[in-house]
């Protein structure tokens, strides 16, 4: 699909909410991953739409993404939530999966963050953490951004120097101390699943840098950056990575962890969007 034909339908799919939502103006954007879907519940005054009644909205088919968008006020700031997304591995473009980041991008949201279940690469890491992503390297083995360049977006080359925002983690982690929370940073590396992965690339993944490892996020970044967006990012540590944890990995204990900290998780969004946008 050419970047034409993508901002023409993004533009059908922001207005189309728009129509949804009446008055409200969203300043800020928020992407729940795996068993994270409950912080949308502390939305107020919610408007919920199903991504099934978005025009060109990808339809999200993996557990643990509840598939709609729910918009309201979250910590007094107007609020665009998805409660899931979509991936890769569920059999979309690498463009349908990013779709989500360019209708936020014709709302004129400035500021997104993105959330997700990881597998703790590093070590030190315990099972349940939260971990804000400092940055990531990209082992998808595709760019979203590949195609013909739309100037209406974005530059044809961009900078990635700074793919999540040095300010807005220390945002994160100033608000998190506030909760007592201690919010290490890490490197977020994206494969494509839905397998897990081995032993033997965890090892791997390690000598490269990477702390996280997931299915997600990554692209949505790439894109948020094109449209312009500073992004922050928080994985929670759902379960140690293969040859780091003593049993075998399964869906399950991802939901469970995102259900154990999904408290946590909706406050720390909330005092994060009092404190972004004001």
């Amino acid at each position: 699909m050419s970047e034409s034909k993508i901002f023409e339908q993004s533009t059908e799919a922001a207005e189309y909410v728009h129509g949804k939502i009446g008055g409200l103006t969203p300043q800020l954007a928020i992407v729940l991953g795996s068993g994270l879907g409950a912080v949308a519940d502390a939305v107020e005054n919610a408007v919920v739409i199903p991504y099934t009644e978005i025009p060109y909205f990808p339809k999200s088919t993996a557990p643990g993404h509840g598939g709609r968008m729910v918009t309201g006020t979250l910590g007094g700031v107007p609020v665009l939530v998805m409660q899931g997304r979509v991936h890769f591995y569920e059999g979309y473009t690498p463009q349908q999966v990013t779709f989500p980041m360019r209708v936020l991008g014709r709302f004129g949201i400035k500021t997104v963050i993105l959330t997700n279940a990881a597998g703790g690469v590093n070590p030190a890491y315990s099972v349940g953490q939260l971990v804000l992503i400092a940055d990531h390297i990209n082992y998808l083995g595709f760019n979203p951004a590949v195609g013909p360049n739309d100037e209406r977006v974005g530059l044809r080359f961009y900078d990635m120097t700074e793919a999540y925002s040095r300010e807005l983690r220390a945002v994160a982690q100033t608000t998190g101390a506030e909760m007592g929370l201690t919010l290490v940073e890490g490197v977020y590396l994206a494969t494509t699943g839905p397998s897990y992965e081995t032993p033997a690339e965890i090892r791997a993944f390690r000598q490269l840098g990477a702390d996280l490892v997931g299915m997600s996020t990554v692209p949505e970044t790439i894109i948020a950056r094109h449209e312009g967006m500073n992004v922050l990012g928080i994985s929670c540590v759902s379960n140690l990575a293969a040859g780091i944890s003593p049993h075998p990995l399964t869906a399950e204990e991802v939901f469970e962890t995102g259900k154990m900290v999904q408290g946590q998780m909706a406050e720390l969004m909330k005092r994060l969007a009092a404190r972004i946008v004001n």
